[in-house]
């Protein structure tokens, strides 16, 4: 530590108040702190013998090809609620770092339940993996114990920094309350496992049978399976790439598409949606192709859509972070008695919201993870857009085709065409449409970088970021009219 200073985990032991308890127990913060390290240390304690000594044996696992094939309830949900608890566990270990180095003794407990809670959220989900791949959910109720008792120690935590009149202006208080409300929404998803699955006080607890595509030992493609962090990465895809690295990839190692993933799901998919605008409130209203598009496979698209958003949004961190580091080098960071922020009772040093920000190493970590961010959202979009694209043509070529068999090429174009020449066309389009699909995320996402960009580009310049903003303007039209003719150009050629 800083200094040479003796390692302690409430302070000096000669200050009277750092130990006293003659207020309660839970009037002493450094107590308050020790007490939210009892759900963590629960958690490793219970875990561990099963992760390390108990789990493993086959027999308790389902006999499948597949070691990951079932998703509980709010699969999801808990894999997002729990990297959000860890990025939180990560600032408020950073806030205990910084705070106990300004201090003139060291405050173990600043920093010390934050790092315990980051080991026991890593615990957690990698407990919560195994247990949902050998579908065993009655091993969750450590899980659900866990959350409670965090949720409770947070709850006291948060609820004596109220009470001593620490508010929202203190980071370590906004800190605690964004902890109350995940350990709380992680507690809902829980109990929402427990009633569907009706593991816990119900006599006849729900039975589920593995999905259909990995009951087939031909379907390799694990994509729609795997859990959301193995989706993010594309860990799923190691054995594959490992195996053609050893030698050439053969058409039965690559096996066959999931049901969902299939041209004939599809086409009766935007069949269905094409068919209910015939059936539904306006029959008398001409079908559009676009509609049932959008009613198939809208949702996909909206989702690449708000990784997109996000990946721009997170690329604008990076300059920010940048700028903050080479400005905090500049100019010293002229820290000014830490009795300011001191209170009697705690007896700790409490860093506003704005000043952790103001730390160099901070920036350089939240620059990194901003990276790491950005680059997972933006190839999360890349691979739902190009997804949807293909199945979206697959689908539109089987609707084509079985149209254009039903009628004679006269029909189609008046004698004009064969019926190889149709099929050709048919077969360009809908690969056009399918790039489309492609490259329509930078409709919408290229508005917002540019907006985003002039306005921080104004708090830095003033009024001189308007010139580039206006050259945008004015070459907007001019790359309208060019993008026209060579559409028109390209539609003439086809």
């Amino acid at each position: 530590m800083a200094g040479g200073m003796p390692l302690s985990f409430c302070g000096n032991n000669k200050v009277p108040s750092a130990y006293s308890v003659d207020n309660g127990v839970l009037n002493n913060g450094c107590f308050v702190d020790a007490l939210n390290l009892v759900p963590h240390v629960f958690l490793l304690f219970i875990t561990f013998p099963i992760l390390f000594i108990g789990w493993g044996s086959q027999s308790s696992k389902v006999q499948i090809h597949h070691n990951t094939w079932l998703h509980f309830p709010g699969h999801n949900m808990r894999w997002i609620l729990t990297f959000l608890l860890l990025f939180v566990h990560v600032c408020e270990f950073a806030e205990g770092i910084v705070s106990n180095t300004i201090m003139s003794t060291n405050h173990l407990h600043l920093f010390m339940p934050a790092f315990m809670g980051f080991i026991a959220a890593t615990t957690s989900v990698v407990y919560y993996h195994n247990i949902e791949t050998s579908n065993f959910p009655k091993l969750l109720l450590v899980l659900f114990i866990y959350w409670v008792l965090a949720f409770i120690t947070k709850s006291i935590k948060l609820w004596k920094f109220a009470e001593f009149g620490i508010r929202f202006k203190y980071l370590r208080f906004c800190i605690t309350a964004l902890l109350v409300i995940l350990y709380g929404l992680l507690m809902a998803v829980e109990i929402n496992v427990i009633r569907v699955r009706k593991y816990v006080f119900f006599t006849s607890p729900q039975k589920v049978k593995p999905p259909e595509d990995l009951q087939d030992l031909g379907v390799r493609f694990l994509q729609p399976f795997v859990n959301l962090l193995s989706k993010a990465t594309y860990w799923w895809m190691n054995p594959l790439i490992i195996g053609a690295h050893k030698r050439p990839i053969e058409l039965k190692k690559i096996g066959k598409l999931p049901i969902a993933m299939r041209a004939l799901t599809n086409y009766l998919r935007l069949k269905d949606a094409y068919e209910d605008q015939r059936t539904g409130e306006d029959p008398d209203r001409a079908p559009s192709i676009w509609r049932s598009m959008y009613k198939a496979f809208g949702r996909p698209i909206l989702l690449s859509s708000t990784f997109r958003y996000l990946a721009d949004l997170l690329g604008f961190a990076g300059p920010l972070c940048i700028y903050g580091i080479v400005r905090n080098l500049e100019v010293e960071n002229n820290v000014t008695s830490a009795n300011k922020n001191m209170e009697n009772y705690f007896g700790v040093y409490f860093m506003h919201t704005t000043e952790l920000l103001e730390n160099s190493s901070v920036l350089a970590v939240l620059l990194f993870l901003a990276l790491v961010l950005q680059r997972t959202f933006l190839q999360a979009s890349y691979y739902v857009t190009i997804e949807t694209g293909i199945n979206l043509r697959g689908a539109l070529l089987a609707m084509i085709y079985n149209k254009i068999l039903r009628l004679s090429t006269s029909n189609m174009s008046m004698g004009e065409m064969t019926l190889g020449e149709i099929n050709n066309l048919v077969a360009i389009e809908t690969n056009q449409l399918m790039w489309f699909l492609f490259l329509c995320p930078n409709l919408w996402a290229m508005p917002v970088q540019i907006v985003m960009g002039v306005i921080l580009l104004y708090n830095f310049l003033s009024w001189s970021a308007l010139v580039g903003a206006s050259v945008i303007v004015l070459l907007a039209p001019v790359q309208y009219l060019i993008a026209t003719r060579l559409a028109e150009t390209q539609k003439s050629t086809l």
